[in-house]
């Protein structure tokens, strides 16, 4: 750790600073709340969408650095809002966030975090930050910002070192819903909107919310489904009394194996009534989980809008070795080495080779670990909604 007297000065006019855990201190000008946070530093590549990255939930307890380095340009609204949960606690850019530039712009970024309770850091190296996250692996550190660059450093250096990280938490118990919710959201439309999800609309899918981003059901809904969400610990008999023709398994963040100690006998009970199940991310690794996988922390995670990732299971036919360009954020991956006999692995990463998709063999459940949703990030992943959906019934 480096010690006070080897510490680079506090440059003039530095209002906020990121703090890691082994004493390294890096310097820059904070915008949004004021004060401290602590979590895990990311990065993410995708070139649009800070601000739906910003309140996925999958993002609690982390720090967001933005590769791209132009961040907040486009200002903020309301409509691009992916979940009112806690997510993302700040962000990382290069630029100073300028004035917003963009017709859907409602208000400035910078005040947007201020009223979330987010803190940003700008004039940051982030190429430096994320070389050195690719090379040592996702550091535990706090975030902070004083207006008049008051810091004691070597308080959050404390703070940062005894924060437990990621490993072992259970985060989709803070960020799912408290009730059962009838879902009531429609697709996005340029001028128009979000539409109304048809409460006539069959089949129907319950979700099971461990931290889900609302795009996800609203793609349900376009699929044909009509959705009904429930808690992350919703009991078998909760989910039965509803009646789904099938359910689906949600994104969130945190370790899957702390979530799986109530959410993997659920998702057997419904395995062995083969009941139809569709599960993103924390989801796809919940369902792996509970058909006898098991799960990693990964040295540095994916998170983009530009991860491809290739169709290798027998079922595509035609479309066995496609690739398909989606977003991903996750920070576990399920361990390829241990998938049993009665999983198929579907989908795999080109980029590192790790596994990206799984299918119940004898069943109809199947997973994915990146966002068919998107939002941010391409389309080419659709179809998966159209064929959970189109195979209930």
């Amino acid at each position: 750790m480096a010690s006070a007297a080897s510490r680079p000065a506090q440059p003039k006019g530095a209002t906020g600073c990121l703090v890691l855990s082994d004493g390294t201190v890096i310097w820059g000008k904070a915008f949004g709340a004021v004060g401290s946070q602590v979590g895990e530093v990311c990065f993410n590549t995708a070139m649009t969408g800070y601000q739906e990255v910003m309140t996925d939930p999958s993002y609690a307890a982390q720090i967001v650095t933005f590769t791209f380095p132009h961040i907040g340009n486009v200002g903020a609204n309301g409509e691009d809002i992916e979940s009112a949960v806690e997510s993302a606690v700040g962000c990382i850019v290069r630029e100073d966030v300028t004035e917003p530039s963009n017709f859907r712009s409602l208000e400035r970024f910078t005040s947007w975090m201020e009223r979330h309770g987010k803190i940003g850091l700008s004039g940051v190296d982030t190429r430096a930050l994320t070389r050195r996250i690719r090379m040592a692996g996702a550091p535990n550190a706090v975030i902070a910002h004083d207006p008049d660059g008051k810091f004691d450093i070597d308080a959050l250096i404390a703070r940062a070192q005894a924060w437990a990280g990621l490993e072992g938490m259970d985060l989709a118990a803070r960020v799912t819903r408290e009730q059962m919710e009838r879902w009531e959201g429609g697709y996005w439309r340029l001028g128009h909107g979000y539409g109304r999800a048809s409460r006539d609309a069959v089949p129907h899918v319950v979700a099971i919310d461990y931290g889900a981003k609302d795009n996800i059901f609203r793609n349900l809904v376009k699929a044909g489904a009509r959705v009904t969400v429930v808690p992350a610990k919703a009991t078998l008999e909760e989910i039965m009394v509803l009646k789904p023709d099938g359910v689906f398994l949600s994104n969130g963040p945190g370790d899957p194996a702390a979530t799986g100690e109530y959410a993997v006998p659920v998702i057997k009970a419904l395995l062995d009534q083969d009941m139809p199940m569709f599960g993103i991310c924390l989801g796809h690794q919940m369902l792996a989980l509970a058909a006898g996988a098991k799960t990693v922390k990964m040295h540095q995670g994916h998170r983009g809008a530009n991860h491809p990732v290739q169709r290798v299971g027998e079922g595509w036919g035609e479309t066995t070795g496609l690739v398909e360009i989606t977003s991903m954020n996750h920070g576990f991956a399920v361990d390829g080495e241990t998938l049993p006999d009665t999983l198929e692995q579907t989908h795999v990463s080109l980029f590192d080779g790790s596994n990206c998709g799984i299918a119940v063999k004898g069943k109809r459940a199947f997973g994915v670990q990146y966002h068919p949703e998107a939002s941010p990030g391409p389309q080419d992943s659709f179809y998966l909604f159209e064929k959970f959906v189109g195979g209930l019934g």
